[in-house]
């Protein structure tokens, strides 16, 4: 690869910018500006330049991911490092954040800085291993907290899981204050969780022997209580946020109860932030789910879709994330939920927030882009301004494509969107530079 690449013939678009007809000039894996035509006719005619014609298509700064599973170390038939990355890089995403719930649970900077180290060897993305809120899911112990360094890791979390003992959260919360950590919560009460894992557990196996209908019923009740359990969490823990003074990051929000209680906190001052997936977006749940589609916190309904839709629309809410969370074949049938995400984010929310519901690219670039790089505290990337990382992905928003698993660079073959049709689809996408995917 040359030092200095120009791509050209392009439609440049982040949160501020939307240049028809531009050009970029990397220089050593940054951006070094954008151009006018006559220096792009310039340095067009400097044989040490690399080439790259976009043919008209938008070039982003590539997408950033708050929330994603690699599965590793422990669950690698799941997925590993080396598979999530070139996932994340097939999906036009340059950074993402790893979720903790592996085996062991990433409870130390060491086992973090692993994560880090081993998606650096593979090159294709940038990996953020977050870590546990309580060391090793115990519930109770926060003193590791104490090591950790927020340029390294800049978010903790028990996603999976919920801190139940208020007293336990509202010390790691104060702890993270004082070292400007952010707290990402998985909100979901775990005594009601747990009440509604019997009538998950019921359905599943109606499903086996072929009763769908009943086993629809049980899942509706169970969603029902998922929906409280998801609610009355995420009141306590930005009640509790607000007494410690902590930056608090709402999970896969998916209830309208909850975007009503973020516009209620943003506006008396606490900080609070959330992300929306792809999923909840573009799917609902209902008497037609399919057993395979259960995730946490799982598909809702039409209404909770459209206030979702409304939040991201009107800045309530701040990013979206993929909760990639791959499975094997067989976690599905055993009805694991989750299932791959960071393949078809781009296509879901360009489908739905842009063509269906009127969003601009540049709102877009904001969401996927912009605003997870500035809460995770990175100035050089998000943008296309000049001195950034070259960190890009060339979309295609017009392009039509059926989505089907089995391409997947992702272990976890199985979305609930197979054979469905999505509007918008990444081209390739460049890391420090590099082109790392291409179709």
């Amino acid at each position: 690869m040359k030092d200095l690449m120009l791509i050209y013939n392009a439609r440049l678009i982040d949160a501020e910018h939307d240049v028809k007809n531009g050009a970029l000039l990397l220089r050593g894996g940054r951006i070094e500006g954008i151009l006018t035509k006559p220096a792009i006719k310039k340095i067009m005619q400097d044989d040490s330049v690399g080439l790259y014609d976009a043919h008209g298509l938008v070039v982003m700064p590539s997408f950033i991911d708050m929330h994603a599973h690699f599965r590793d170390p422990g669950l690698t038939q799941k997925e590993d490092i080396e598979t999530g990355s070139k996932a994340a890089a097939a999906g036009g995403f340059g950074t993402v954040v790893l979720m903790p719930n592996t085996n062991p649970v990433v409870s130390s900077m060491q086992l973090a800085e692993e994560n880090n180290r081993k998606a650096k060897e593979f090159g294709y993305c940038q990996v953020i291993q977050s870590v546990s809120i309580t060391k090793d899911f115990d519930g109770v112990s926060v003193s590791h907290i104490d090591e950790l360094k927020p340029k390294v890791v800049p978010l903790i979390t028990e996603d999976g899981h919920e801190v139940t003992d208020s007293a336990v959260m509202l010390e790691a919360m104060k702890k993270a204050s004082k070292k400007n950590l952010i707290v990402s919560c998985h909100c979901e009460d775990p005594f009601l969780a747990a009440a509604a894992r019997p009538l998950r557990k019921q359905a599943l196996e109606l499903i086996a022997q072929g009763k769908k209908s009943k086993a629809s019923s049980l899942l509706q009740q169970a969603d029902i209580i998922l929906a409280l359990a998801e609610d009355t969490a995420t009141l306590r823990n930005i009640r509790l946020a607000e007494e410690a003074g902590c930056h608090l990051h709402l999970c896969h929000v998916s209830t309208g109860q909850c975007i009503d209680a973020v516009r209620r906190a943003k506006a008396s001052g606490i900080n609070v932030t959330c992300e929306i997936t792809p999923h909840h977006i573009g799917l609902t749940g209902g008497k037609s789910q399919n057993v395979f589609h259960i995730v946490n916190p799982p598909l809702r309904s039409e209404g909770d879709r459209i206030c979702l839709i409304q939040a991201l629309l009107d800045g309530t809410a701040d990013v979206i994330a993929t909760d990639h969370a791959p499975h094997t074949e067989q976690d599905k049938v055993s009805g694991s939920p989750g299932f791959s995400g960071l393949e078809t984010a781009f296509g879901v929310c360009n489908s739905v927030l842009v063509k269906e519901n009127g969003m601009s690219l540049q709102q877009l670039s904001q969401i996927m882009s912009e605003r997870p790089a500035r809460l995770l505290g990175f100035d050089d990337r998000g943008t296309l301004n000049s001195g950034n990382r070259a960190d890009l992905v060339v979309i295609d928003p017009d392009e039509e494509w059926t989505v089907h698993g089995y391409e997947f660079a992702s272990k976890g073959k199985y979305t609930p969107l197979e054979g469905k049709k999505l509007t918008g689809n990444v081209v390739a996408t460049f890391f420090n530079g590099n082109i790392v995917f291409q179709q």
